[in-house]
């Protein structure tokens, strides 16, 4: 049997296994309510969503405020075309240049990551006059062809070279820096997702290569769809690297759930883009409703702490986390604030952890021989650690099981 296809809607197999537009198993197809860290199935089980939403939902799923905020919105005005606005827009423009630090800066709200990395592109081959785009070589930038496809106007860095000497090495003494073609446009960072991977770039590297694409003439776009909005325990993943972005791309978090994004970018490169004749036109561009969905996520945080308590919070569960490298099945576990990655042997080992820890009411994101670990901001501390210690007990029961049929 099939259920209705199409984007963002799921199909069923003849054996009523479920997969969404992408393809990817939908294991909990029947999720029916959700409450701050937790969503319930139909028959009312509790699960602790350490996936987020894929990320998205930083301030809890059906917080409180950020639904009255959108009510309230709702109410006044949601959708704005060319010709009006609405003030919500430029206070929450206000609101992410304040965290961005970007004062005298500017802010385009849009629908998606993908859409906002794509503006961004633009925005600096438009005031650089180049077409050439510098990245990582495991950078996720999203879902459109012009990222997808690197096979043109592309210089692809390989930072594993690096990782032994950390980018130790003056620019002079490094063949690697010396492969960086002059006329770069922007080089975009992804500063610790890697594709999902949580994987990060060696401090050093990151600041030569701002440096040298920045003298250059070229800008430098951060990719903070991921690890933005308090994510890497810092309002901004690049924080941790010291640069500062000509342009910076949130989403996902921004939107607890709901599809808005924005790029922001310094007041230089405004400048640069007021005075040319670039045109940007998309339906949904600075939406009041995606705009009070915004300022009101980013007040929530504020207001809560949440970003001192992603970075606590953090630091105790990666404790934990570490603690299950002991098992031999678990070949390593990366993270920084609320975004881990824990590696096993192989992936018949990982989905049978996965599947357990479904069962013991745990949300994880398996990919491959890789678990990784996105939760809320919010999440209570007890609930983390609750989740290292049924990891700890999953991987006790699997060896055992493992050396009796040895």
């Amino acid at each position: 049997m099939f259920a209705r296809e199409g984007k963002g809607e799921c199909r069923l197999d003849s054996v009523g296994a479920s997969y969404n537009s992408t393809g990817h198993r939908l294991h909990l197809p029947d999720i029916a309510a959700s409450e701050g860290a937790h969503v319930f199935d139909g028959s009312g089980k509790r699960y602790v969503d350490l996936t987020a939403g894929v990320w998205c939902i930083s301030v809890g799923h059906r917080n409180r405020r950020v639904l009255e905020a959108m009510r309230s919105q709702l109410e006044a005005l949601s959708h704005a075309g060319f010709i009006y606005s609405h003030p919500i827009v430029e206070e929450a423009a206000a609101s992410l240049l304040s965290i961005c630090g970007l004062d005298d800066g500017g802010v385009v709200f849009l629908a998606s990551g993908s859409e906002a990395i794509d503006f961004a592109r633009q925005v600096a081959k438009r005031v650089t006059n180049r077409d050439l785009s510098l990245t990582f070589h495991d950078a996720y930038l999203g879902s459109l062809s012009s990222v997808l496809d690197r096979s043109a106007n592309w210089s692809i860095f390989d930072w594993e070279n690096c990782a032994s000497c950390g980018g130790g090495r003056r620019t002079a003494d490094c063949d690697h820096l010396g492969d960086v073609p002059d006329e770069v446009a922007e080089f975009i960072f992804e500063p610790g997702s890697s594709s999902g991977q949580v994987r990060f770039a060696p401090v050093p590297l990151v600041r030569k290569l701002v440096d040298l694409v920045r003298h250059r003439g070229g800008k430098i776009i951060v990719n903070e769809v991921t690890t933005g909005i308090g994510r890497t325990g810092s309002w901004f993943g690049h924080d941790h690297y010291g640069i500062s972005p000509d342009l910076i791309v949130v989403g996902k978090g921004i939107g607890n759930g709901y599809p808005v994004s924005a790029v922001a970018m310094n007041r230089e490169t405004r400048l640069q883009l007021e005075a040319t004749d670039f045109k940007y036109m998309q339906s949904h561009q600075n939406d009041p409703l995606g705009a009070a969905v915004v300022n009101e996520v980013i007040a929530v945080i504020r207001d809560e702490g949440l970003i001192e308590r992603a970075a606590a919070n953090g630091k105790v569960l990666l404790e934990a986390l570490h603690q299950l490298e002991s098992h031999p099945a678990v070949v390593e576990v990366r993270g920084r604030g609320m975004l881990f990655a824990v590696d096993l042997e192989d992936e018949s080992k990982a989905a049978g952890v996965f599947a357990a820890l479904l069962e013991r009411g745990f949300i994880v994101c398996l990919r491959g021989a890789t678990l990784r670990i996105d939760p809320p901001l919010t999440t209570p501390r007890d609930a983390l650690l609750r989740f290292a210690a049924a990891c700890d007990e999953i991987l006790v029961d699997s060896g055992a099981a493992r050396s009796l049929h040895e």
